[in-house]
């Protein structure tokens, strides 16, 4: 069987529908929302402040501190478990990895900056959802940042390169299926995430960058349109 045509009717190359939204947690220091089709993630920022207990500071540089949190009916099939698993410290884990980049933390010794993403609606792409969520929130917290940073997740589905694979694609039965999720600075090209669950060739791999690059721009334009629209700057 060949995979000719999206559950959705989307085109191979096409994400979700996307929106974002920045500064919707009041008590933040920085905030966003993005949903990216079914999958929605909230992320606040907080810091940067002095990291308590005082024997984990660091003179010479800040830290990140990010955690990810899908909520116990957020997904597909049974209930989450709300305390912490080994799933949701992988994803904390390299969604930090993912901004670091972004930051310059030297600027903060002895301080943290803590990013806290919650996803009350997950439907395939949550880490990525969560990277796009938790880049807006640092620009809205008013960190010195180096570029946005946007994440998609990307892959084949049979004999087919798509953008942005939904849980359907992500369970197709009837061939093979890679879901490859890329973080990328736009502006240097810089991967700052890349992991793979599957196979694919490496002439499907080079396919699969050429496109993300493409895509994560338009991610990104759209992070910048949130960021405008919450301080009424002009272009």
């Amino acid at each position: 069987m060949v995979y000719k045509k999206r559950y959705d009717g989307r085109d191979f190359n096409e994400t979700r529908p996307i929106e974002a939204k920045a500064g919707v947690i009041e008590k933040a220091d920085g905030s966003a929302y993005f949903r990216i089709g079914g999958t929605v993630a909230y992320a606040a920022v907080y810091g940067p402040r002095q990291l308590h207990p005082s024997h984990l500071q660091d003179p010479r540089t800040g830290i990140l501190r990010c955690k990810y949190n899908m909520l116990p009916f957020s997904g597909r099939g049974e209930r989450i478990r709300p305390a912490p698993n080994r799933r949701s410290k992988e994803i904390s884990m390299i969604t930090e990895k993912a901004l670091i980049p972004l930051l310059n933390l030297e600027d903060y010794p002895n301080a943290v900056v803590d990013v806290f993403i919650e996803l009350p609606e997950t439907n395939a792409g949550s880490r990525c959802a969560g990277i796009c969520a938790a880049s807006i929130a640092l620009a809205d917290a008013g960190l010195i940042m180096k570029d946005m940073v946007a994440a998609v997740a990307l892959g084949k589905v049979d004999d087919k390169i798509v953008v942005d694979l939904d849980y359907n694609e992500e369970a197709y039965e009837d061939g093979d299926v890679a879901d490859i999720p890329i973080a990328m600075i736009p502006s240097t090209g810089e991967i700052t995430l890349l992991q793979m669950d599957g196979k694919i060739t490496k002439n499907e791999f080079r396919e699969v960058l050429k496109t993300s690059k493409k895509t994560i721009q338009k991610i990104v334009d759209i992070q910048r349109e949130a960021l405008l629209e919450r301080y009424k700057v002009k272009k």
